[in-house]
């Protein structure tokens, strides 16, 4: 994989955060181009050598924290819930400031949805069939109960200020998680 130069990743971060404090006074369809461009104290031309717009911008941030999370499914997976829900709980609090950003109504209105799709489909192997307690239970309906109470959950955690710490969260939640799915 080719290194990028230091000083495009220094700017693209700019217009990141630029773009996420932007979204925390207003919406996003309210925000310009030029808007972003003083936010960061960077020319408009330089966002267009970067992204093609706006929403170009917007959706690379999504896609950048969508794949950060999706790189913890494959070991924490291997983890109880418990155990393997400290991580994303770290993460969702090093990050607060985007998902708050997201999470709230003047942020992306799809981000939720695309939070939740992500959701269900890491928790359709975690299904326990093998036991019995989920034999008569559709698995379509399991995966939106227990994604839509994560992210629920994650969502409360974040608009009230993280009132628990990341460990508690991942314990609390994993043994909701353990005992739905």
């Amino acid at each position: 994989m080719a290194k990028v130069d230091r000083r495009i990743a220094k700017t693209q971060e700019s217009l990141r955060t630029a773009v996420i404090a932007l979204m925390n006074a207003k919406s996003f369809d309210e925000i310009t181009i030029q808007d972003i461009a003083d936010q960061a104290n960077l020319n408009r031309g330089t966002i267009y050598l970067h992204y093609q717009d706006k929403y170009d911008l917007l959706d690379k941030l999504i896609e950048t924290h969508m794949n950060e999370l999706s790189e913890m499914d494959e070991w924490a997976c291997k983890l109880d819930w418990s155990s393997g829900l400290v991580p994303f709980f770290e993460y969702f609090e090093k990050n607060h400031l985007f998902f708050s950003t997201m999470l709230a109504s003047k942020g992306a209105p799809s981000f939720r949805a695309r939070l939740l799709d992500y959701v269900m489909e890491g928790f359709k192997g975690e299904i326990d069939r093998e036991s019995g307690k989920n034999a008569e239970l559709s698995e379509d309906v399991m995966l939106q109960y227990a994604g839509t109470a994560y992210v629920g959950i994650v969502e409360w955690w974040i608009k009230n200020k993280m009132p628990h710490p990341p460990k508690m969260m991942a314990e609390q939640v994993g043994a909701l998680l353990g005992r739905s799915l």
